[in-house]
């Protein structure tokens, strides 16, 4: 158990007892809720971040696509890296943590919260943004009700659709079926990264020229590298499986330093394709995310 899910289970705790001794003294939620519901729930959109301004683009999607499906809901945004954020604010550009962004809709009067990781998979950081919500809910004059809602990668039928839309939605029209697509997710340490290796299995089975790795989990560079050359593959279009063609994407897979997967797999005969879009860049990519907000929002009715 690392320091940060320490810190966040004894602040839990900590809540908790607070809460509990202020509805024994008869301080429960604030009266002046019922008047706050008459703007009913908001949508908090909370992800890594980018500091990279062109793949700024793929957020601008979301917000616009979930703003277009929930007309006159408050829409907010928060970005968990705090070496993002900090940043950012030496530019000028002030991003929230999803913690402030959930302090600031509170003091602001909402009661009811959806909140919508942009992630690809449960992982750490996920499970951080639940725990840490849900201590909103828990506290004394707190929200009402805050629902934290999954990201994309969550479950077999989500993952069979990425499979079914992503090649469409993402990959050149010029691609051959000789050509291969990689695609490289992020990986972690979390038990999760285990949906890599599940997308690798899922993605062979549609088309066996499609390859999952991942910058720091399973499958890795080697495990990807070995099977297109084993199938003798000329060609790769390589695709970023996050989010955003952010850090990652402009430098580990399509850099120009002699460790990106681009140079690496362009030094073992492998002529190289970078396409640097985000999966947030696609709109029938972003409506599995918007389905799972939905879901959240149903839960706070």
């Amino acid at each position: 158990m690392n320091r940060k899910t320490i810190v966040a289970i004894l602040c839990f705790f900590l809540v908790s007892l607070l809460a509990a001794s202020a509805m024994a003294s008869g301080h429960g939620h604030s009266t002046d809720h019922a008047k706050a519901d008459e703007k009913g729930p908001a949508i908090l959109l909370v992800t890594f971040g980018t500091s990279i301004p062109e793949a700024q683009t793929a957020f601008d999607n979301i917000d616009a696509q979930v703003k277009k499906v929930f007309p006159g809901v408050e829409v907010r945004w928060a970005y968990t890296s705090y070496i993002i954020r900090q940043k950012l604010a030496k530019e000028g550009k002030t991003w929230d943590s999803p913690e402030v962004a959930l302090a600031k809709l509170m003091d602001d009067g909402y009661t009811k919260v959806a909140v919508q990781s942009l992630h690809m998979i449960p992982g750490f950081e996920f499970h951080d943004i639940y725990v840490n919500a849900k201590m909103f809910e828990r506290m004394s004059g707190g929200f009402d009700k805050v629902f934290v809602s999954y990201p994309m990668l969550s479950s077999d039928a989500a993952m069979n659709k990425v499979v079914e839309i992503l090649p469409g939605a993402m990959v050149p029209k010029e691609r051959t079926p000789e050509d291969a697509v990689v695609l490289m997710g992020h990986g972690t340490h979390h038990t999760s990264d285990a949906i890599y290796s599940a997308m690798m299995y899922k993605f062979q089975n549609a088309d066996p020229n499609i390859y999952v790795g991942t910058v720091e989990g399973h499958p890795t560079y080697d495990d990807v590298k070995a099977m297109l050359l084993e199938k003798g593959v000329k060609k790769a279009y390589l695709i970023p499986l996050m989010s955003v063609a952010g850090d990652h994407a402009r430098n580990d897979l399509a850099g120009d330093e002699a460790d990106s997967w681009k140079s690496m797999l362009t030094q073992a005969g492998i002529e190289c394709v970078p396409v640097m879009k985000g999966l947030a860049e696609s709109d029938a990519l972003v409506d599995l995310w918007i389905e799972n907000l939905q879901t959240a929002m149903k839960h706070l009715q």
